[in-house]
């Protein structure tokens, strides 16, 4: 009962948290900027507002008229909209319902001739907080929802997230009254976020305000959650640490008794202290503000505190306290007045005192009396005047079924009242039942009388049991002097357990050291391996180079000299001849040697790279009797030069093994790239042998190029058939540089 103060306080504080003496300030920006017509439509929204939440709502009205039509002349209708918008919302705060409308509909009209999508957003807002002030929550979270999707696609500016913030804030507002409470969190936090990025104190400070109250409804929800009720004690705290940090900055100083109000309503549950020290900050700045609702819920808390001490009286004062401040208030919940007085009712009865709580549940009863009596003649006028509205429009059987309803209304009225009544005589009944509890009384101190004489034979007995104590304690030491015998036997055991558990990891981790060292040592044999058939490789080509120049380049060059040298210069007709052989022969020599050159280190591959030089190496072996074809798919030629290299030499010493072992007519080298791995495919359509009596160690061309594709860290597959032919395929990872 005592949480409805709390409650009241919530949507109460929401609502004129911008009721703030700002206008002066607004008055002269709006003043400084009367020769420039857009920085003055920029600031006619705000200062309207601030006017007309100060209840200077003529002027209020005033500026929104200057400025709509001055806004009306512009081609674009954006600040027209956003104006008609404010107006349409003021209406509504007067209680002009159909000038309301009228406003909302220009805004409307003029939100179909702008490109703004911040414009128009603010329509679809203002249309959705008239809404569900009009008890239409469902129409306005849809405006709502197209609100948000007009400020998603919307430029930023100065002004957008402050305005997509309140649209967020109040689709909050709608799940929380639903109970929607996931729809409720996304918006709470969607709306603090926005906050953040507007960097606006107040807005900053309403968002944890906000998200405190969620974590608060979930922790009610699941009170065995403590993490829900901490979420909600830190979001608490920032908002207030938000507001001492720019107290400058803040509009309203009430929103500081609004945050300490919610802290101590919270603490209440756990914490006495932090709950009356956040009760009596409340109380100190509401006085200083003289917020009566912040008043009377502070009262309120320290209320409940004084109960949870058993201090009535104390606790009595504070909600007479209360009472008066709900008085003062302007604006008026009854159901905090009947909670109030029901309250001090029970609060007397607690102290035994029944004609004051008779006094005190009379004056509830009447209270409630008047509050729905009066409820049932505004609800009868209301009708009547509806009636005669639709009697006008024609619209008489569509009120009668209205007047049905609200005649059900009545009734269940006046069975609620029957209800208050018969609570009342119920009341009555407590009150005989009170002066049977004197009489009871009576019987009781007669009761009390025989009690003295039962404790007497109870000390009796109790003389007793300590002797048979004292007997238990003699045997219990005994027992005790066994069990610590026990203990230091068991913890001995424990010692040479852990002992031998020490030992044994001692040398599970010396064997573990050991054998990651003879894993490391294999390591390096495997490298050594590598590195020795890499330079065996290196070796062989030096050799074949040294056969190929001794062979080839030499054999020419030796003819030749000898050749020349047999040159009789006095044999005229045989010396051209003699020369011409001579020549060609330094042809075949120069040829040679530039074969043994591109052998060594092709030219083709450091120019053009691994494709050209591939293709360039396919069609010099290629000749009437061997067909060798190159394919590349989705090569992009992106690994390194040396690695290229070894690549060649690779495809060289499979083409040669082909042509030399196999007797092949038609050799395919593909190259393919597939998520960082290069693919390598050598076919041939030889003879074929067994892969399982290959021994590649034994084999001195295989060796060479298992070595080199175990430096390049990829792997190779050996498939061959007899008498159909081999595939060599090879994956080598790719790594771009």
């Amino acid at each position: 009962m005592y949480r409805l103060l709390f409650i009241f306080t919530l949507f109460i504080c929401s609502f004129f948290a911008q009721a703030q003496d700002v206008v002066s300030q607004l008055e002269r920006e709006y003043n400084n900027a009367s020769n420039k017509t857009i920085e003055q439509l920029d600031l006619a929204p705000k200062y309207a507002k601030a006017l007309f939440l100060r209840n200077l709502k003529s002027k209020s009205y005033q500026i929104l008229e200057t400025s709509i039509s001055i806004a009306a002349k512009q081609t674009d209708g954006k600040y027209a909209t956003i104006l008609y918008a404010v107006q349409a919302m003021n209406y509504r705060l007067d209680n002009k319902g159909t000038e309301a409308l009228k406003s909302l509909d220009m805004a409307n009209v003029y939100s179909l001739k702008t490109n703004s999508n911040e414009a128009k957003g603010y329509f679809q807002y203002a249309k959705g907080w008239i809404l569900i002030r009009n008890n239409k929550t469902t129409d306005a979270a849809a405006a709502y929802l197209k609100a948000i999707d007009y400020y998603e696609n919307s430029p930023t500016t100065s002004t957008l997230y402050g305005r997509f913030a309140t649209v967020v804030k109040e689709l909050s507002t709608i799940y929380s009254n639903l109970n929607e409470y996931q729809l409720e969190e996304k918006y709470s936090k969607q709306f603090l976020l926005l906050a953040s990025k507007q960097n606006d104190p107040n807005l900053i400070f309403d968002a944890y305000m906000r998200m405190g109250y969620v974590y608060e409804q979930k922790y009610a929800q699941n009170p065995s959650d403590v993490a829900l009720r901490n979420r909600a004690e830190q979001y608490y705290l920032q908002a207030i640490k938000t507001f001492n940090k720019n107290k400058e900055a803040m509009l309203n100083k009430t929103s500081l008794s609004y945050a300490a109000i919610n802290l101590a309503n919270l603490y209440t549950g756990f914490d006495r202290d932090k709950a009356m020290k956040y009760a009596q900050l409340a109380n100190t700045v509401s006085l200083e503000t003289g917020d009566a609702i912040h008043i009377a819920s502070s009262f309120g808390i320290m209320a409940e505190l004084a109960v949870q001490d058993k201090d009535y009286d104390l606790a009595k004062s504070y909600f007479l306290k209360a009472s008066m401040e709900i008085g003062k208030s302007p604006v008026r919940d009854h159901n905090i007045e009947l909670s109030i007085l029901e309250s001090l009712s029970q609060l007397s009865e607690e102290q035994g005192n029944y004609k004051e709580a008779l006094n005190y549940y009379k004056s509830y009863v009447n209270k409630y009396k008047s509050i729905y009596d009066q409820e049932k003649l505004d609800i009868t006028k209301r009708l009547e005047s509806q009636f005669d509205k639709e009697r006008q429009e024609q619209k008489y059987i569509k009120l009668q079924l209205e007047s049905d309803k609200k005649a059900q209304q009545i009734k269940l009225i006046n069975i609620l009242r029957a209800q208050r009544e018969q609570v009342y005589n119920n009341l009555k009944l407590v009150e005989e039942n009170q002066r049977e509890r004197l009489k009871f009384s009576e019987l009781e101190s007669e009761k009390k009388e025989q009690q003295l004489r039962l404790a007497k034979l109870e000390t009796e007995q109790k003389n007793k049991d300590i002797s048979n104590f004292k007997k238990l304690l003699t045997f219990k030491e005994k027992i005790n002097t066994y069990y610590i015998v026990f203990i230091f036997i068991f913890i001995v055991l424990i010692i040479l357990l852990l002992y031998a558990y020490k030992q044994r990891a001692k040398s599970m981790k010396q064997r573990d050291e050991l054998h990651a060292l003879a894993m490391e040592k294999e390591k390096q044999n495997s490298k050594i391996s590598t590195l020795t058939a890499l330079l065996e490789g290196q070796e062989q080509e030096r050799g074949r180079l040294a056969r190929d120049l001794h062979d080839g380049l030499g054999g020419l060059l030796s003819g030749t000299k000898l050749q020349l040298s047999s040159l009789d210069p006095y044999q005229s007709e045989s010396i051209e001849e003699e020369i011409s052989k001579s020549i060609t022969q330094i042809d075949g020599a120069v040829e040679e040697l530039r074969r043994v050159a591109h052998n060594l280190m092709p030219d083709l591959l450091m120019k053009y790279g691994l494709e050209v030089a591939i293709q360039e190496f396919a069609s010099r072996m290629s000749n009437t009797s061997l067909d060798i074809h190159t394919e590349f798919i989705s090569y992009t030629d992106s690994i390194a030069e040396e690695k290229q290299l070894i690549l060649y030499r690779i495809i060289q010493e499979l083409v040669n093994n082909a042509i030399k072992h196999a007797y092949t007519s038609e050799i395919i080298i593909q190259i393919s790239e597939e998520e960082n791995v290069l693919n390598l495919t050598v076919e041939d359509n030889g003879k074929g042998f067994d892969p399982t009596n290959l021994d590649v160690r034994k084999t001195a061309g295989f060796h060479n190029i298992e070595s080199r594709v175990q430096f390049l860290k990829g792997t190779m597959n050996i498939i061959s058939e007899q008498n159909i032919g081999t595939s060599i395929e090879l994956q080598i990872p790719i790594h771009y540089t």
